[in-house]
């Protein structure tokens, strides 16, 4: 069967520690608008990390639930899994696409949670930029010695700002995701992405990585 790497640690180091830098062709957005993103990340952000305070790793279910909707929360994964799947999105049935969206969420949160000290990396925040209901937003951030460049594309439906890409050292992860499940429909079919993927799950949901 068919195999496939999620680069979850890398996608999920900074999942909620954005700051911005400058792109070229995108103006910069209105200053009360780049306030509120940062807001709402920055107050995430210490959301997290005072929940990870002074627990050293022995968090209740309750815990583990708010972490895992923090860290997520920002994610929008109904526009990452149909950009993950590309042109096989449209062949797909309402009840296909649902339960796609489901299990590929599931196993991302689950698998989120796998390293938690990765969330008490120092960030360095730049400003915002922002263009109409888009935003683009860059932070650096150090972890065990280690700095490393984190992009954000993020996209504002409903009035909240969520993710479309998250971008790590010049590797955009919903294109990494897209060569893997994309592959792997194109050599067997689509339900051989989702029997892995429902593997991934199960692995997660039997090892208490995921509390549901």
């Amino acid at each position: 069967m068919p195999t496939y790497r999620f680069s979850v640690v890398a996608f999920f180091v900074l999942a909620l520690m954005l700051g911005g830098g400058v792109r070229g062709g995108w103006a910069q957005g209105p200053s009360a608008t780049e306030a509120k993103i940062r807001q709402m990340l920055e107050e995430r952000d210490q959301q997290i990390k005072t929940i990870l305070k002074g627990e050293d790793g022995d968090y209740t279910a309750k815990q583990r639930e708010r972490l895992k909707g923090l860290i997520n929360g920002v994610i929008d994964f109904r526009i990452m899994g149909k950009r993950a799947l590309g042109p096989y999105w449209d062949d797909l049935s309402t009840e296909q696409r649902a339960e796609f969206i489901d299990v590929f969420r599931d196993v991302v949160r689950a698998q989120s949670m796998s390293d938690l000290g990765v969330y008490n990396s120092e960030v360095t925040y730049g400003q915002i930029q922002v263009q109409g209901d888009s935003a683009f937003v860059r932070t650096t951030t150090k972890y065990e010695g280690r700095t490393t460049p984190v992009e954000y594309v993020l996209e504002r439906r409903g009035g909240k700002w969520r993710a479309e890409d998250i971008i790590i050292d010049g590797v955009s992860t919903a294109e990494g995701y897209a060569r893997s499940f994309q592959n792997i429909i194109r050599k067997r079919d689509f339900q051989t992405l989702m029997e892995s993927l429902r593997k991934k799950r199960a692995e997660a949901t039997s090892n208490g990585k995921s509390d549901g």
